[in-house]
């Protein structure tokens, strides 16, 4: 275990048994598209009745999960990893994968970013998740012979190509060592978990474990395969505990094992003991039913300013933002709102949202990440500017390019005022 991320480790509950009663982990189902066809794997992911893998009862958009994942640190704050496990695998859907890990480390920074993956698809994107400081990866790998993984794997698509067979599993095996040692390079967390299915692969274990301690994998988890009815293993009986317990203990020799998994679904919710998914779910099914507010749903813009004239404020030094529309003569101001306290950290910004909830926009003289992620969130854009308020209405309500308001000087900073009506008189 790397030292850099010891404090991490000891923050997942999966990764460290002993977290499991102090810290929880959520799960965004953000991703539903997958790339390979496993033979124990029934891709019937909506279901509420199951708790197994790449189940869930919805699936979210990233701006979504964002207002998910703030609702449920309201209810549950012992949660300290934020994850993707699917339904289907986060790099067959890599664009809804990286932008809700980066909406979540904006808006919550202070989370683990925890990812699990068939590992085919997830090479291109190593970097960025390594600085979007993604922590914890997991990586799926149930052969290390191509022999054992083609009685596993139905098809792998790479792309538009789709491969069966032999061809399949060498495919796959190749991408999911190096993936490994990618991961690993960029000083990555890596469990890979290993789906035991008996008289298929049952007798490789210990090879597969050999070869993952080579490439300096943190953690072991061997799983008992689920039957599921509909798949080719349907008929597979479920390995007995204290077979497992012997395999474990067998590919202890090689790597520290988790035995306290509770296979969660794509959109576990909780502590590991203490799991509140079913809890959850009402939540889950509300955001997953939240669309991007119209500009009819919006008609106001929010204003950062000191004299009702010019943009001059920064949003955090704003005691109150006064709030505008559009009209058939021009722009009016409506009302003055208070600002959000200034105490009380990031759920500051959503007040904030909240407070500014009718507005598109905020226009400010400069604005911090954090809270520009969190009002981005809710649909409000935090717009710099530096001039008349007027002119960035203009920009906002006619669609202008607004980056052209950023950092400009004010009317009268070089002495240039001829009594205009800029109000700095």
């Amino acid at each position: 275990m790397n030292n850099s991320r010891s404090k991490d480790y000891l923050r997942h509950p999966c990764f460290n048994a002993e977290a499991k009663g102090m810290f929880g982990r959520v799960h965004l189902p953000v991703a539903p598209k997958c790339n390979i066809k496993c033979n124990f794997c029934d891709r019937k992911y909506d279901c509420v009745n199951e708790s197994r893998p790449g189940v869930t009862s919805q699936v979210l958009s990233p701006e979504q999960a964002g207002v998910y994942m703030q609702r449920v640190l309201e209810k549950e704050p012992r949660i300290t990893v934020t994850g993707i496990a699917g339904p289907g695998d986060p790099f067959a859907n890599p664009e809804e994968t990286l932008a809700t890990m980066r909406l979540i480390k904006k808006i919550h920074p202070e989370q683990l970013l925890c990812l699990s993956s068939n590992g085919l698809n997830i090479g291109p994107y190593i970097e960025e998740l390594a600085e979007v400081e993604v922590s914890h990866v997991t990586i799926t790998v149930c052969a290390v012979d191509p022999e054992v993984g083609r009685e596993i794997y139905s098809w792998v698509k790479d792309g538009k190509v789709v491969y069966h067979g032999l061809q399949a599993a060498e495919l796959l095996l190749s991408r999911q060592l190096t993936a490994i040692r990618r991961l690993k390079e960029h000083q990555i967390t890596v469990k890979v978990n290993c789906i035991v299915i008996p008289g298929v692969n049952d007798h490789h274990l210990e090879e597969i474990a050999r070869t993952m301690q080579g490439l300096g994998v943190d953690l072991f988890n061997c799983i008992a395969m689920f039957p599921n009815i509909n798949t080719p293993f349907g008929h597979l009986g479920q390995p007995a505990a204290e077979t497992m317990e012997e395999i474990r203990t067998m590919a202890e020799q090689y790597l520290p094992q988790m035995r306290h998994c509770t296979r969660c679904r794509a959109d576990a919710v909780g502590l590991l003991d203490e799991d509140r998914t079913a809890e959850f779910r009402s939540c889950l099914s509300a955001c997953s039913a939240l669309k991007p507010m119209s500009a009819v749903q919006r008609p106001y813009v929010a204003v950062a300013s000191l004299e009702g004239v010019l943009v001059n404020q920064h949003l955090g030094e704003a005691r109150s933002f006064q709030v505008w529309e559009a009209t058939a003569e021009g722009y009016r101001q409506l009302e003055e709102r208070p600002a959000a306290e200034a105490s009380g950290g990031i759920k500051r910004w959503h007040q904030l949202a909240r407070i500014l909830g009718d507005c598109r926009a905020v226009l400010v003289s400069g604005v911090g990440e954090t809270p520009s992620a969190v009002l981005s969130a809710s649909g409000i854009k935090a717009v710099e500017a530096s001039g008349f308020i007027e002119e960035g209405l203009e920009s906002i309500y006619h669609h202008k390019d607004t980056s052209r308001l950023k950092g400009r000087r004010n009317p009268c900073s070089e002495g240039s005022c001829v009594g205009g009506g800029g109000g700095c008189g």
